[in-house]
C-alpha cells in the first residue's frame, strides 16, 4: 500500500545539475553522479521520499500513458520501502532498458500523473533511473540465457533502441540473433546521436555486455543491402536467416531548401552530432564540423536542436541562436486545448538551454546569405503569424542573424529507401515509412518492422515498446506461439 499522505508531506524534487560554468568545460553527464548509491546533495532517502509521493491511483494514468506499460505505482512503492531488488524485477518485466528511458524519455507518464493536475507530478523518470542504477551497482543485472534453443536464426538490422529491444527479446526466446549495424560501433542514435552529456556511453556499453553474454551477436561496419565488398546483400540475408527485423530508424532528415542552401556551413543535425560524440569520446580532437569560435544557428526547437545546442556550447561557439517557426509554448497547460492527462505542450528548459543561447519563436528562414567565397555568413529571417492554419510572413520584420554554421534539426521524413528497403522489395507508405500489418510484418513474409522505420520519428520509449512487440510477432511466426509480451500495436498512438 502506498503512503497515502506522501504527496502532502513532500514536494517534488530532482537532483541538482552540475553548475553550468563547470559542465560546459567537459562532456560528462549534466547531473551529479552518485557513488555507491549515495550522494551528499541527493541521498537515497530523498529518492524514497519522492517515490512516496505516488498515490497508487485506482486508475494509474501514468501506466496507460507509457508505451511499454511500465508498472509505475508498483515499483514506486517498492522504492519507497527500500526494496530495490523487487523494484528492478518489476521494472525489467516491462522495459528492457530502463537506464535509457530514465535518462532520455520525455516522460509522458509524468504528464499523465494525477499530481500533474497541480503541475507537480511524481518524479517517475528519476526514480526509474535510481532503480536501474542501483541494480547495476548491486550486480542484479545478470545475463538471462534461454533454457533451450529454437534453432532459428534472426537478423536484426539497426542497433538503436528498437533493434536492441527486439534482439534481446528474441535471444531470450531461444533464437540465434545477429544484429547488423553499418556504423563502426553498436548503438545507433544512442551511440552517435544522443550527446554524452545526456547519457554517457558507459551506460549503453554495460547493457551491451549483458546482451553479448546472453548470446546476441553484433556485427558492425556492414551495411545490409549495401554495395561494398564487405556488405551483406539482401539475397544473402534472406538465405541465411529465418526471419528479419528491420529497425533502421527514420534516418532521412527534413531539409530546408531555401535560397542559399548550397553555401558551405549548412548541415543536417545528424551530420553534426556524431562528430560531437566522437569528440566527447576522445576519438576526434578537431571534428570536421566544429562550432568553436563560430556563430551558430539551429533551425528547429525540439530535442535534436537542444542536442546541437549543448554540443555547440561545449565546443566553444561564439553565439548560438535557436529558431522555431511555431509560437512560444505557454508556461502552463491549456485546459481547453491540451487537457490532462494528455502530454503537456508547455515551455521546457533543457539542460542545454540553461547553458546559454537565444531562442526565437514565430520566425522563418527566408534565405541563407553567403560571402564571395561561397561560405555562409548570415540568415535572413522574418516573423510569421498563423492565418487559417498556415504560416504567413509579417511584412517589415526581416532581419539578418549572423551565422557561420547552421544546423537543420527539423525532424525526419522517413526511412532510407536506397539499399536494403529497395532490395528487399518491401512497400513504403505515403509518409516514407515501411508498411506493415497488424503483426508488425512488412509486405514481404518473414520481414518485420520495428521502431521509427515503421512508425515514423517518435520517442525512445515507443521504440523499445515496438521492438518488444515486433519480437513477439516474429517469435510467433517462427514457432507458432510466443510468451513474449506485445505492449503496443503498430497503429497505437499516445493519449490524445
Amino acid at each position: 500500500m502506498a503512503d497515502s499522505t506522501g504527496f502532502l508531506k513532500y514536494e517534488r524534487e530532482l537532483p541538482p545539475r552540475r553548475p553550468v560554468d563547470i559542465r560546459i568545460l567537459d562532456w560528462k553527464d549534466v547531473y551529479l553522479s552518485r557513488a555507491n548509491g549515495e550522494d551528499a546533495v541527493f541521498p537515497v532517502e530523498a529518492v524514497r521520499k519522492q517515490a512516496a509521493r505516488c498515490m497508487d491511483c485506482g486508475i494509474p494514468f501514468c501506466h496507460h500513458a507509457c508505451p511499454v506499460a511500465n508498472l509505475i505505482p508498483e515499483w514506486n512503492d517498492l522504492a519507497r520501502r527500500d526494496d530495490w531488488h523487487d523494484a528492478i524485477e518489476r521494472l525489467h518485466s516491462t522495459n528492457n532498458f530502463p537506464e535509457f528511458t530514465g535518462k532520455l524519455c520525455p516522460a509522458p507518464c509524468e504528464g499523465s500523473c494525477v499530481l500533474n493536475l497541480q503541475e507537480s507530478p511524481v518524479t517517475i523518470k528519476q526514480i526509474e533511473w535510481e532503480i536501474i542504477d542501483r541494480a547495476f551497482e548491486e550486480g542484479w543485472v545478470q545475463p538471462q540465457t534461454p533454457a533451450q534453443r529454437s534453432g532459428k536464426k534472426v537478423a536484426v538490422i539497426g542497433s538503436g533502441p528498437a533493434g536492441l529491444a527486439a534482439a534481446q527479446q528474441l535471444t531470450r526466446a531461444g533464437h540465434d540473433v545477429t544484429v547488423y549495424e553499418r556504423a563502426d560501433r553498436i548503438g545507433g542514435l544512442l551511440r552517435y546521436g544522443i550527446p554524452e552529456f545526456k547519457m554517457e556511453k558507459a551506460v549503453l556499453d554495460r547493457r551491451l555486455d549483458q546482451m553479448r553474454a546472453e548470446g546476441t551477436r553484433f556485427v558492425t561496419g556492414v551495411e545490409v543491402g549495401g554495395s561494398k565488398d564487405d556488405d551483406l546483400s539482401a539475397e544473402q540475408l534472406r538465405a541465411e536467416y529465418d526471419a528479419v527485423v528491420l529497425s533502421g530508424g527514420a534516418t532521412i532528415g527534413r531539409d530546408l531548401l531555401a535560397p542559399g542552401r548550397e553555401l558551405k556551413g549548412i548541415h543536417l543535425a545528424m551530420e553534426y552530432l556524431p562528430f560531437g560524440n566522437r569528440q566527447a569520446l576522445g576519438e576526434l580532437d578537431d571534428p570536421p564540423i566544429n562550432a568553436r569560435g563560430k556563430h551558430v544557428v539551429i533551425i528547429g526547437g525540439g530535442d535534436t536542436g537542444a542536442d546541437c545546442l549543448g554540443t555547440a556550447h561545449r565546443q566553444g561557439a561564439a553565439s548560438v541562436t535557436q529558431l522555431e517557426i511555431m509560437p512560444a509554448p505557454p508556461d502552463r497547460r491549456d485546459p481547453a486545448g491540451n487537457p490532462w492527462p494528455t502530454y503537456p505542450m508547455i515551455m521546457r528548459v533543457s539542460s542545454a538551454h540553461e547553458e546559454g543561447g537565444e531562442r526565437l519563436y514565430s520566425v522563418n528562414t527566408e534565405r541563407f546569405l553567403g560571402d564571395d567565397a561561397g561560405n555562409l555568413r548570415a540568415l535572413l529571417l522574418h516573423e510569421v503569424e498563423r492565418v487559417d492554419g498556415r504560416f504567413q510572413k509579417i511584412e517589415g520584420t526581416e532581419r539578418e542573424v549572423p551565422a557561420d554554421l547552421v544546423f537543420l534539426a527539423m525532424g525526419f521524413t522517413g526511412a532510407q529507401r536506397e539499399g536494403l528497403i529497395d532490395a528487399l522489395g518491401v512497400e513504403v507508405d505515403g509518409r516514407g515509412n515501411v508498411a506493415r500489418d497488424a503483426q508488425f510484418m512488412s509486405t514481404v513474409p518473414g520481414v518485420f518492422v520495428a521502431g521509427d522505420m515503421g512508425r515514423g520519428q517518435s520517442l525512445i520509449v515507443w521504440a523499445i515498446a515496438e521492438g518488444r512487440a515486433a519480437a513477439a510477432a516474429a517469435d510467433t511466426w517462427l514457432t507458432g506461439e510466443s510468451a513474449l509480451p506485445r505492449p503496443v500495436t503498430p497503429t497505437a498512438v499516445a493519449l490524445r
